[in-house]
């Protein structure tokens, strides 16, 4: 079997990436491990960027209604009314239920899953990936373009490729339970405990609750050794409330551990997710980073199969994300020190909680935690020039920041449609709201890759821009006046080079 991508892994990121991949007319298979497809939810919350990248391309509504969740670093309470825009999350989304949701997605996209089949290793050649595996009916290998490990924490592609996974060792243990059955309190967010332990409870879905306990002094230990009579009597010490007679649906634990890949990308190997980065699940990071991992390097690996790519397209995956690996990782280990390190932490957690109380800091907090305050560098010249705030953008970002999904535009015939739903399809965007005949001209041999629609802001923004290029992670590219580059300079930095000839209609 000879294909354009395997990726490694059927959890969310894996399965995001192969409908990314599939959007973009490539070939994937999901070689996933686990011969079904597993019940318990390691995570159960995501981040708002993650619900617009979901929403981007019209998943997010599958997922049927879903709780806002507010945000906090370590327990410090981020006032989310002092930003210009909702930055709230959500919550009680269990894994299972967002894995779910993806896998019926991939299917209707025509990506096959492979469940049993666990990678045992691989050798790159100059024209691709040869995969060895262990499947339901023996050995087997199978070649592709490239290969992707979104296999998790303990990756077995990272770790077949020597890639480097660097971080903090684990020094505090974490029991987390599904469970049917309790009436406790609920405690959407972990709530601190004298001395340095804390506890978590949220509602999930079909009556299942989740439940975390850290006891100050616990240890990492390995998850197959701990029984449920441990969780809840660690429960019921530090709450007074017994949950012995819960019936426990799922048992495991974690570390306060944070590690990230020295490389995103070698050669033709990729990682994404845990695979990637790995963290401690505070602030429902791990899963929500991952996805937007996954839409970055889909549409660039998708631009290189295809043949359109620019130099140098797929080394910005790593240029982009890793970066924001580091600061998860850095994130992570502060929140875990800030929320259970004991008294003596107060004066730290009150002077944070005073700058917070401040807009500007409470934007920029929130904005790292939600994903929205992410702007890549999107100069023509990554080395020698900074990046260029937009000064005619006012509500809709800056160059290098995503395009916000819910803005409206109205269309030529008078129907309004969000930048979200214009989006679904994984192309390029140019949006002219001014019909600027030149604009429409120099873009017209680009339209095998991006659409092209002619439209006004609703409500009208002030000001506006007359033109604005988005890539397909929504991300704005380029946008006129005063952007410091043509617009043939920018779609070819990010969509190639250009057609001969103009076959294409603009949308």
């Amino acid at each position: 079997m000879t294909t354009d991508v395997i990726v490694v892994g059927a959890g969310p990121v894996g399965l995001m990436l192969a409908g990314e991949l599939r959007l973009g007319g490539v070939d994937v298979v999901v070689y996933e491990k686990l011969p079904v497809p597993p019940r318990e939810s390691r995570g159960a919350s995501f981040t708002r960027r993650t619900a617009e990248c979901f929403d981007q391309r019209g998943l997010l509504g599958r997922l049927g209604e879903v709780e806002p969740a507010d945000s906090h670093l370590g327990g410090v309470r981020i006032d989310l009314t002092k930003a210009e825009e909702d930055h709230s999350g959500v919550r009680g989304v269990s894994q299972f239920r967002t894995e779910r949701m993806l896998e019926g997605w991939a299917g209707e996209l025509g990506v096959p899953v492979r469940r049993g089949y666990e990678v045992t290793g691989f050798r790159e050649t100059p024209d691709g990936v040869t995969v060895t595996f262990d499947g339901p009916e023996g050995p087997g290998a199978d070649t592709a373009r490239y290969l992707v490990g979104c296999d998790g924490g303990r990756s077995a592609v990272r770790k077949l490729a020597g890639i480097d996974f660097t971080g903090s060792a684990p020094r505090r243990g974490f029991y987390t339970a599904d469970v049917t059955g309790i009436e406790t309190r609920r405690r959407l967010t972990p709530e601190n405990l004298p001395g340095g332990s804390m506890v978590l409870s949220m509602d999930l879905e079909n009556g299942v609750t989740r439940v975390v306990v850290h006891e100050k002094g616990m240890a990492p230990r390995d998850r197959d050794s701990l029984s449920y009579t441990e969780l809840a009597d660690a429960w019921q010490r530090l709450t007074g409330e017994s949950i012995h007679h819960a019936r426990c649906r799922w048992l495991s634990c974690f570390t306060d551990a944070s590690r990230v890949a020295a490389e995103y990308r070698r050669g033709r190997v990729f990682l994404a997710g845990d695979a990637a980065h790995v963290q401690p699940p505070a602030m429902a990071q791990g899963l929500s980073v991952g996805v937007q991992d996954a839409v970055n390097l889909g549409w660039k690996l998708a631009a290189t199969i295809n043949g359109w790519a620019p130099d140098g397209l797929l080394d910005t995956y790593h240029a982009e994300r890793h970066p924001i690996g580091r600061q998860l990782a850095r994130n992570a280990r502060a929140a875990i020190e800030l929320r259970l390190t004991g008294e003596e932490m107060d004066p730290v957690r009150e002077l944070i909680g005073e700058l917070v109380s401040h807009k500007d800091a409470a934007s920029h907090l929130a904005g790292m935690l939600s994903g929205l305050g992410i702007r890549y560098d999107m100069t023509p010249d990554r080395h020698e020039m900074a990046p260029v705030e937009h000064p005619h953008l006012g509500g809709l970002g800056h160059l290098g920041k995503r395009m916000p999904p819910n803005h409206q535009l109205t269309l030529p015939n008078g129907t309004h449609t969000r930048i979200a739903d214009v989006l679904h399809t994984a192309r390029g965007l140019l949006i002219i709201t001014n019909n600027t005949h030149h604009i429409h001209k120099q873009a017209q041999n680009w339209t095998d890759r991006i659409d092209i629609i002619i439209a006004t802001w609703h409500p009208h923004q002030h000001p506006t821009p007359d033109a604005t290029l988005i890539r397909p992670d929504g991300y704005i590219a380029w946008t006129t006046p005063d952007t410091h580059q043509h617009l043939t300079h920018a779609l070819t930095q990010w969509f190639g080079t250009a057609r001969t000839l103009a076959t294409s209609p603009s949308v």
